[in-house]
Order: C-alpha cells, then structure tokens, then sequence
C-alpha cells in the first residue's frame, strides 16, 4: 500500500503552496443545459458572453499554480487550433487563483502553446468564484485541470480531464451525431469496470499478490488505453508491483518512463525521484535517474516555494551519493527559496538540520503537514 499513501503525499506536499477542495456531491451532469457564463475578465482573446447556436465549446478550469494543468495545456492548444475554423470556441477558465496578476505573466509565458481565449472568475459575492460554484462545484469536480464539452444545441455533452478528451467526440459534436447520455451511460459502465480493477489491484498489491496485481495493471491499460490520468497511475502503481518482486531494473525503466511522459510536470518528476529515494526496499538506487527528475523539477519549478521543495530533494539525493557538503549547500538554498512560507521553511528546516548532523532527512510528506482549505 505505500505506494498509493506516498504518491496521494507527495502531490499534496507539491501542492502546499496551494489548496485542495472538499468532495461534493454532482448536481451537473452530462445531457444538461450548460450554465450561464459568468466570468470575470477576459484576459486574452474576444469575451464570451452567452453560447451561440450552431457553436460547441470547450471550457476548461485551471490555475497558474496547478503543475498538471500546465502539463495540459499545450494539447489543449493543438485542439483549439485543430478545431478553431470549424466551430469550436476554447475558453481557458481560471479558478481557484491566489492572485489573478499572475494569470497574464502566466499567459505570456506560454507564447504560442497557449493562444485560446482566457478568463478569470468573477469573485464579486462569491470566495471561490462563480464559475467555480456553478460549474465545478455543481458537476462535483473537485481537482483542475477540469474540462466541460458544450454542444451546439448549449447542452454539456463531455466532463473530464482535457487529457482525455476525444478528437472523434469533438467531430460528433460539431456533426450534430454526439449522443451525450448514450455515451454517459456507456461511460458510466466503464467506470464501474475501470473501478472495480482498481479495488481489485488494492487488494493485490496489499495482499503482496504481485503476479495478480501485475495482470490486473494490464488489464486496466487496455480498458483506459489513450487516459493519460488513468496511464500515470498505472505506471506508478507498476513500479511499486515491480519493487515488491525485487525487480528493480525494470522498476527503474518504469520509473524513467514516467519522467519522459511527463517532463512538462515538475510534480511528477520530484514525485518519482522521491519514489526512487525514499524507499528503503529499493537495495540499489538509480541516483543518476533521481538527480535527472530533480533536475528537471527544479527547472521547471514556477515559483519559490515549489523550487524549494525539488531542491530540498536534490539535497537527499546528493546526500544519498555521499556529497554531504553539496546536499547541506542545496538544503540551504532551498530553505533561501520558500522565503516566508512558514510551513515549508518547518519542513526545510527539519531537513537542513539532519543533513548537517550527518542524517538522511526523513520523506518530506514525513516533515510536513499541507495545510488544506476547506470550503465552506
């Protein structure tokens, strides 16, 4: 089981500087009228007001501090560009934002990968934003990238992740062929199956049952083939099968696959470099591997508080190489990078404190505890 409890972590801990929403139950759903627009600014390309007749949108919710969100954002732009003269309109609705002046600087920063329109939620008379509550919150989405399909009858006809998206249901919607509640009854019926391997591979992996655990993995690749959320899943828990059958070779191959597959995501790469190095079942560590994902979260890394946090694991993994005196001088660094935050400068400091007494710091979810903001 440590591999669901640690990855769950290690998101959360990359997320610190964040927040994460409470379940809520699913008014919205898939054949509804889509609600009314009501966003706040646009800040990139024409507002949209109201859907048109005869137009299919895209609405999709995301934050300039959300790592997979970013990681989407390039293959949203490809559709956007794929459909944009045939009748589609994207709309890239921020949400959730700490501070809406970083969401123009962000946009920028994007150039050419991002090139759809953009708006900001409308928080007058609402903390999270209205957007947020009549779409996210009513459809019961709880985590962004978050992406809604409105067809052009104005009727929501695909909810999900704009990573598994369909080109062919963009097609059948702009065709007027799409029948949204056939296909959400299918879907429906494929979650189900989707959900009952997943209870299935639990039980495996907490059994130790690796053979059973490794057939159920293939079983689920084949049913989500093409869901890049359901894929990263797969992956990480097939590392930890593969640990548990001290298999580590192909662990690492597992594990270097991941970083590829998501060298966009500075979460996914200091997440697996903690799985490669916070382990103690591994007997040999790939540290080269390791330095290379920490590496690449460092470079990727948006703001101070997320560079702090990947290089707090660069200094493990140096400290793991025998270079006590690079790890204590990347820990410092990284205790510089989270500047005022008071809870990840507790966690750095912890870190900076063993490493100089000549200690491999524990697991940083270890010394951390993410606050969480609940909704009301």
């Amino acid at each position: 089981m440590k591999i669901f409890n640690r990855c769950t972590a290690l998101v959360a801990l990359s997320l610190a500087a964040g927040f994460t929403l409470n379940a809520s139950a699913a008014s919205l759903k898939v054949g509804d009228p889509a609600p009314k627009l009501q966003t706040g600014k646009f800040v990139q390309g024409d507002p949209v007001t109201e859907f048109k007749p005869g137009t299919a949108y895209i609405v999709e919710f995301w934050a300039t501090w959300c790592g997979p969100c970013k990681a989407s954002i390039p293959h949203l732009n490809e559709t956007y560009l794929k459909f944009k003269d045939k009748g589609l309109v994207v709309i890239g609705q921020d949400c959730w934002e700490q501070d809406d002046a970083k969401v123009e600087p962000f946009i920028k920063s994007m150039g050419e990968k991002m090139t759809y329109r953009v708006a900001l939620d409308d928080k007058n008379g609402s903390e999270k934003g209205k957007m947020s509550d009549t779409w996210m919150k009513a459809a019961g989405r709880n985590g962004i990238p978050s992406a809604f399909l409105i067809d052009t009858n104005g009727l929501i006809a695909w909810i999900g992740h704009p990573m598994s998206l369909k080109e062919t249901t963009i097609e059948a919607v702009l065709a007027g062929t799409y029948k949204a509640k056939e296909v959400a009854a299918a879907e429906e019926k494929e979650k189900a199956q989707i959900d009952s391997l997943r209870a299935e591979i639990k039980t495996a992996v907490t059994a130790k049952d690796w053979d059973n655990a490794g057939t159920a993995l293939d079983e689920l690749a084949k049913v989500t083939s093409g869901d890049a959320t359901q894929a990263n899943y797969i992956s990480t828990t097939r590392f930890n099968v593969l640990v548990g059958k001290k298999d580590f070779a192909a662990a690492f191959k597992v594990a270097k696959q991941i970083g590829d597959d998501n060298k966009d995501n500075a979460i996914y790469q200091n997440m697996v470099a903690l799985m490669l190095t916070t382990d103690d079942s591994i007997e040999h560590p790939d540290l080269d591997l390791a330095q290379t994902l920490s590496q690449r979260a460092v470079d990727l890394a948006k703001d101070p508080v997320s560079k702090g946090l990947y290089l707090d694991t660069m200094a493990r993994i140096q400290f793991m190489k025998g270079k006590k005196d690079d790890a204590v001088a990347l820990e410092q660094k990284a205790l510089e990078s989270v500047g005022t935050n008071v809870n990840m400068q507790a966690t750095i400091q912890k870190g900076l404190d063993s490493l100089k007494q000549g200690e491999l710091p524990e697991p940083t979810w270890k010394r951390n505890k993410p606050m969480v903001a609940k909704t009301s």
